[in-house]
């Protein structure tokens, strides 16, 4: 069965030619040219990933993909933006997007994206060694089950992006271990990221909100100044 995505974007030139291309990919595509109808697509229907451009007319994508995010759908978001300010690109990983990628792009180029998210998305699972072997994991007070996408802090759900959700699940399994950007953005993103490993610092500032008491003195993910981050159970004796 085909995998269904969503492309969004108001220039019709760019919609036809993704939509051409990853057609010719295999992939089963819907496309809207506004942000309310991508938004009102995404909600109605289910999609294994959303392509989505960031200036758009009704809703921005910014906006849609918070409200895609309120609304508990984590989906995969590969956010296309013309602007080359970083504001734009770490708002939007803020936000809940898992990728982005700046215009202008070869259609190949967004082909070979879309699969390695996709490849990550379902393949998370299967590889990691340690999910082979239980349905649960625990570090301090979180608990995580990875066959079913949940994460809880002292016992209260955390909502998780994709992405997020397998950062977590990457540095428990290797806790105690220091790694580097370069390592967490080929582990988690599976693919080279033209060496731009803010990314990496979006999603581990995003799960520090998330699960850290103090995000000023972690607990959880340590900084390990000139090397990269380090996950440790905060209880010791554990």
């Amino acid at each position: 069965m085909s995998q269904k995505l969503l492309i969004v974007d108001d220039e019709e030139s760019i919609l036809t030619l993704l939509q051409f291309n990853l057609e010719q990919g295999g992939f089963d595509v819907t496309t809207a040219m506004d942000g309310k109808t991508a938004l009102n697509t995404a909600m109605e229907t289910s999609f294994d990933l959303i392509i989505l451009d960031l200036m758009l007319p009704e809703m921005d994508g910014l906006e849609v993909c918070k409200a895609l995010r309120q609304n508990k759908i984590l989906t995969p978001i590969l956010m296309l933006t013309a602007k080359d300010e970083e504001f734009d690109k770490v708002l939007g990983l803020e936000l809940g997007a898992d990728d982005y990628l700046t215009k202008p792009f070869s259609p190949r180029e967004v082909v070979a994206r879309v699969r390695a998210i996709l490849r990550r998305s379902q393949k998370m699972i299967q590889k990691d060694d340690v999910e082979k072997n239980t349905n649960k994991m625990t570090i301090g007070d979180v608990e995580i089950f990875p066959d079913n996408y949940e994460v809880y802090l002292q016992g209260e759900a955390l909502e998780l992006t994709p992405k997020e959700f397998e950062l977590l699940v990457y540095l428990v399994n290797h806790k105690g271990r220091v790694l580097t950007r370069d390592q967490l953005l080929n582990a988690v993103w599976n693919y080279e990221f033209v060496g731009d490993t803010r990314i990496v610092d979006v999603h581990i500032s995003h799960l520090r909100e998330k699960i850290e008491p103090n995000t000023k003195k972690p607990i959880y993910i340590k900084t390990i100044r000139g090397l990269g981050y380090k996950l440790d159970n905060p209880f010791k004796d554990e």
